[in-house]
């Protein structure tokens, strides 16, 4: 990927891997959006790093994803990179379920709808563009995943499965298709202290970066990296041991 003099625009950049993300991309000389549910989070990204632009954006409602579309083309003509990072994570009992289905479809909308509606209402500009790119991020539990989050699991495989069939219908244009699948990381993913044991967030945000300075197209980091080349025995061996902890 070319790593420099890009306009690029990240969901779900106010924290977490997405302003890890972008911190590194305005470090390599880049015009970098973030957008995010809250705007104090943007505030608080905004102070850390001034050349950021924000935008509030709840990015798991249609209209809303609409207004960004058309926000972005008209204040960053040159947009030439999206990264699909927004997501949330909901650790849920099926057998006892406490919510109504808006709280479990919230989840479905933001990881998996959502990414899918940008990448469509954007795929007409980026193939204008001189040089393109998508960055759609998975997860590690595309490929493995945890029972205690099973809709979070299964949207990220759709993505994985959606990114791959993507990258073959873009492959006459100037766009590039790239998926991140990040294995867990210590961020507030799922709410604060869940993910403590994960990979350091900036040994994590430093080993994409690597991988996207190589031209790789399916880039993971540590136990990921690993899971999106398992067989299916691997897969069923990895699976089992890593939902025993949770019985």
């Amino acid at each position: 990927m070319k790593l420099s003099g890009n306009t690029i625009l990240i969901t779900g950049g106010a924290a977490g891997i997405g302003l890890a993300f972008a911190e590194r991309f305005l470090k390599a000389g880049n015009e970098v959006i973030v957008c995010g549910r809250r705007e104090e989070k943007l505030e608080e990204a905004k102070k850390t790093f001034p050349q950021l632009k924000t935008k509030v954006c709840d990015v798991g409602v249609e209209a809303e994803r609409v207004a960004l579309y058309e926000w972005v083309i008209k204040e960053f003509p040159h947009l030439n990179v999206i990264v699909n990072n927004a997501g949330i994570q909901q650790r849920i009992e099926l057998l006892n379920q406490e919510q109504d289905w808006s709280y479990y479809q919230k989840e479905i909308a933001i990881n998996f709808e959502a990414p899918i509606h940008l990448n469509m209402l954007f795929l007409p500009h980026l193939a204008k563009q001189e040089y393109a790119a998508i960055i759609n991020v998975s997860s590690g539990l595309a490929f493995t995943p945890m029972s205690i989050a099973p809709i979070y699991c299964a949207t990220k495989a759709g993505i994985h499965s959606f990114t791959t069939s993507l990258r073959h219908q873009v492959e006459s244009t100037n766009i590039e298709v790239i998926e991140v699948a990040p294995p867990a990381v210590n961020t507030d993913l799922g709410g604060p202290g869940l993910h403590t044991f994960g990979e350091p967030l900036d040994a994590f945000a430093d080993g994409i970066f690597e991988g996207l300075k190589n031209n790789e197209i399916e880039i993971g980091y540590g136990r990921s990296a690993k899971a999106m080349r398992m067989s299916r025995d691997e897969i069923d061996q990895e699976v089992e041991r890593m939902n025993s902890r949770f019985k």
